[in-house]
């Protein structure tokens, strides 16, 4: 057997080997080291019980509610602004931690931020985005129904009426699998308006008189977030309440490409956090001898992951580079989505493999990579609506139904 030799990691992600992250500015590489840190500290250690019993227990909420990572400290005595490929990277760290944690963060800081952001007028986007960032404002994105995902943009059936007389607006309907409403302030809601057919949204409190909550049970995947079944009867909001920049499909579309990027990023930290749980295991398990990282057939399994999250890396950093510059195309967010989530399925279960029946242990954190990997495939766009939109692009040539 040959002799061993110092191992390979890169020089501010371990699992980075290309470099992709060399990109960040050094008070970038602050913020990542320490989320890294905290995240080890702060909030690794609740991680396998909180899974086991499918609970978010409030000390890994207010955790990661902690983090101070939309207007994180070090960029601010740097004089730095918050870049999208640094929060790329967040996304990122924060998955390969744990996908449940990552998922916890970004229905904040990604999807409920996004859509206020980018669906709000000027003066509402200013005064909500500081309460978001401070959390005095906590909120979801709540856009699937019961009966609507993939087909929810012609098939989106809570409804708004808007009473003339007195300006407020009355929901009723249902949405199902909002991550994190039951612990948020308010819920962006879609629905359709009764008097011209297309989608508006609404920030409806949690408290609001007629609004009721379940959290969906017997879950196999992202056990610790807390997914919400909504019921809407007769709640009524005041037109301030309205995002006014949403006003179609289309503009729900918007923030949906942003956030398919989101994900995209998430898919790669998660075959990270895989990868290297993996890569710790065959380094101490031993067969036969000696270590399983030293077998052959270990080793192939390892370099693919590796290759997968490599690739993935690639694409999710040119594509956040082609969006800082203004570049946004639907397809190329599908395509990363779509991908990355394939990538991340094959890792997974490689690293699960290569565990062995310690594998489907929460010992080895493979096991969480392996179930709540399923959850990212279908959230933001399945592997086919995704498929499709990129077929759409190239072909020139709508398949959808």
């Amino acid at each position: 057997m040959s002799a061993t030799r110092p191992a390979v990691v890169g020089t501010v992600i371990p699992s980075d080997l290309f470099g992709f992250a060399e990109r960040l500015t050094e008070a970038e590489r602050q913020v990542i080291d320490g989320l890294r840190k905290d995240l080890q500290e702060r909030v690794y250690p609740h991680l396998n019980q909180a899974w086991d019993r499918a609970e978010l227990p409030d000390e890994l909420l207010q955790a990661v509610r902690g983090l101070e990572l939309m207007d994180p400290p070090a960029l601010r005595e740097a004089g730095e602004p918050v870049r999208d490929i640094l929060t790329g990277f967040r996304n990122f760290e924060l998955t390969r931690c744990d996908i449940n944690v990552g998922t916890l963060y970004n229905a904040q800081a990604g999807l409920f931020r996004t859509v206020c952001a980018l669906g709000g007028s000027p003066e509402q986007a200013r005064e909500l985005d500081a309460k978001i960032q401070s959390y005095e404002l906590t909120g979801v994105f709540a856009l699937t129904e019961p009966d609507h995902g993939s087909d929810v943009a012609g098939g989106l059936a809570t409804s708004a009426t808007r009473d003339e007389a007195t300006g407020q607006w009355t929901i009723n309907g249902a949405k199902r699998w909002i991550g994190g409403a039951s612990v948020s302030d308010v819920m962006a809601t879609f629905a359709r308006d009764t008097a011209d057919g297309q989608v508006k949204c609404f920030l409806v409190p949690r408290e609001a008189d007629g609004v009721s909550m379940t959290i969906i049970p017997n879950k196999a995947s992202l056990r610790i977030m807390q997914n919400a079944h909504i019921e809407y009867r007769d709640v009524r909001v005041d037109e301030s309440a309205r995002l006014q920049g949403i006003n179609s499909f289309k503009d729900v579309a918007r923030c949906l490409r942003t956030m398919r990027s989101d994900v995209s990023w998430m898919a790669t930290g998660a075959q990270a956090g895989a990868y290297e749980a993996a890569l710790r295991y065959v380094g101490q398990r031993e067969q036969f001898g000696r270590p399983l990282a030293g077998f052959q057939l270990i080793q192939e399994k390892l370099a693919r992951m590796l290759g997968n999250l490599t690739a993935s890396l690639g694409m999710v950093v040119q594509l956040t580079e082609q969006q800082a510059a203004g570049v946004f195309k639907d397809e190329n967010s599908a395509l990363a989505k779509m991908q990355t989530s394939l990538m991340l399925r094959e890792t997974v279960a490689l690293a699960r493999e290569v565990c062995g029946g310690n594998g489907i242990t929460l010992d080895t954190d493979v096991a969480r990579f392996h179930a709540d990997a399923e959850a990212i495939y279908s959230y933001e766009g399945t592997h086919e609506v995704n498929a499709l939109i990129v077929g759409r692009a190239v072909t020139g040539v709508g398949a959808f139904v």
